[in-house]
């Protein structure tokens, strides 16, 4: 298996997602990068892009593409991003680049989102990715007491400081069954800022790149 070429095959299936004249969002990871550069080299019109990363943010720029934020930008049409992993429901795990906050936010305030992974992130059971939360600074403690009373085992992503300010969590150890009472219930412990679950507001459409070509689900 190849990952890497899988990655773009599934980023550059997504182009076909993209509405032209239209605001764009515009995830964060290394499967996101492959989308800019073929959304670049496709020549797509686009007026601008939300981004949910200064990393992308970046690399949109270096591209050519306006950088638009999303209070300004509205409702978007459609949102492409990756996932740490996917279940055939497609609930996700993402966070892993540290960016869950505003990916979030994006993906609520889009009516379409389009997710992009290569096979190895499709799983049966969520879980097998450490769980990343991001948090504010002085509840890291506290709140890595509140995991390991769910089951976990959190582990402090040392030097990390997300866009926001925060810091990650990744959680250990968790076979996720009821990702979305799972996800409300960790949302709701004082100090987090948000959980890298994404099942209540999931994709809407998964683009699974394999060595054969590209899957859809639903």
């Amino acid at each position: 298996m190849n990952a890497d070429r899988n990655k773009q095959r599934a980023a550059e299936a997504a182009l076909s997602y993209v509405i032209e004249d239209r605001v764009l969002g515009v995830g964060t990871g290394s499967t996101v990068n492959y989308f800019i550069d073929a959304l670049a080299a496709r020549k797509l019109r686009i007026p601008g892009a939300v981004s949910s990363s200064e990393a992308s943010t970046a690399r949109l720029k270096a591209h050519g593409y306006e950088v638009i934020d999303l209070n300004a930008a509205g409702e978007l049409d459609v949102y492409v991003d990756g996932a740490d992993e996917a279940d055939e429901r497609l609930r996700l795990i993402k966070g892993g680049g540290a960016a869950l906050t505003r990916e979030k936010i994006i993906a609520a305030a889009s009516r379409r989102f389009v997710c992009i992974i290569d096979e190895s992130k499709l799983v049966q059971t969520l879980g097998r990715f450490p769980l990343p939360i991001e948090v504010i600074p002085m509840a890291r403690s506290y709140v890595a007491r509140e995991l390991v009373a769910l089951g976990g085992h959190p582990v402090y992503r040392e030097g990390v400081v997300t866009d926001n300010g925060g810091v990650i969590i990744d959680v250990h150890g968790l076979r996720i069954v009821e990702p979305e009472a799972l996800e409300e219930r960790i949302n709701q412990i004082p100090g987090v800022i948000t959980v890298g679950l994404f099942a209540k507001r999931g994709a809407d459409v998964l683009l699974i790149g394999a060595d054969e070509g590209v899957k859809t689900l639903p």
